[in-house]
């Protein structure tokens, strides 16, 4: 009998336990931060990043997973419902459209910064100002020796972005003017390899995002205009494009209100100018 009752007890505190249990499982699932997943173009990445900060900041519940690799790349997740936001510095191709389309996503593009793709030289280097025709010979490989462009007898290292890069898709339409890239020309995966390569290298030239310029290169003025936001704003400065990102059509929940955390003047337009980039308007 005394058996008999142990195993009733023994039965009815597994049962209590296990509601225990689900009542745990479920509270821990309701409080669970929302994640959003942002992957791309390491250009418009240190503006999400700032602007990713103040937003959980604001948003406790919810979790930004940010991460770099490439404009294409980031299309290309969003595409695959990877992520729900694609960070991109050119816009999206009729193939990636097509693309999406098939696999039911409809890419919605959204501007959140201007910016201006500035050329650099080791600060070692005398030159400093070029023209575009100059910048294009020097990365088709028809001017190879600095002393043609006023500096010293020394072999050019050119350093470009990779093909994923939507920066180097916007370098090859407003600088190379369909002319391809040597291939001599060092490719590069981020705007901070391209800044690490051209601080180590007294011979070599690349081009960043304009956030990315800082003390370890040195900026070069093309066509007489020196590159600022002012200058990208004003479109004077010559080599200027939007910066963007993508959602699976209009976006949803918390999805939105980081868009829209984005683009508010007193918010992420704050975060844009803080990293280096120019604001939609000022």
């Amino acid at each position: 009998m005394s058996f008999d009752c142990k195993k009733r007890v023994s039965r009815y505190s597994g049962r209590l336990a296990a509601c225990a249990l689900a009542v745990l499982c479920w509270s821990g699932s309701a409080f669970a931060a929302q994640q959003i997943i942002i992957n791309g173009s390491t250009t418009v990445l240190p503006v999400v990043q700032k602007a990713g900060e103040a937003f959980m900041a604001s948003h406790p519940g919810t979790e930004l997973s940010i991460s770099g690799g490439g404009s294409g790349n980031g299309i290309k997740a969003l595409i695959e419902k990877q992520c729900d936001v694609a960070m991109s510095s050119r816009d999206i191709k009729d193939k990636e459209k097509d693309a999406a389309a098939k696999n039911g996503i409809t890419p919605l593009r959204t501007a959140i910064a201007i910016d201006a793709i500035v050329p650099v030289v080791n600060p070692a280097n005398k030159v400093g100002a070029l023209t575009l025709a100059q910048l294009r010979d020097i990365y088709t490989g028809k001017i190879t020796n600095w002393k043609d462009l006023g500096g010293e007898d020394a072999q050019i290292v050119a350093i470009s972005r990779d093909t994923s890069s939507g920066t180097f898709e916007s370098w090859e339409e407003l600088v190379m003017n369909k002319e391809r890239v040597s291939p001599r020309a060092l490719m590069q995966a981020s705007n901070g390899a391209v800044v690490q390569a051209v601080s180590k290298n007294k011979n070599a030239i690349g081009y960043v995002g304009l956030g990315y310029v800082d003390k370890s290169t040195r900026p070069v003025a093309v066509e007489g205009v020196r590159p600022s936001a002012e200058t990208a704003l004003s479109k004077q400065w010559p080599i200027a494009r939007e910066l963007y990102i993508f959602t699976n059509g209009a976006p949803q929940g918390a999805v939105k209100e980081f868009v829209e955390y984005l683009v508010a003047p007193d918010k992420g337009q704050k975060d844009v100018l803080a990293v280096g980039y120019v604001p939609l308007s000022k």
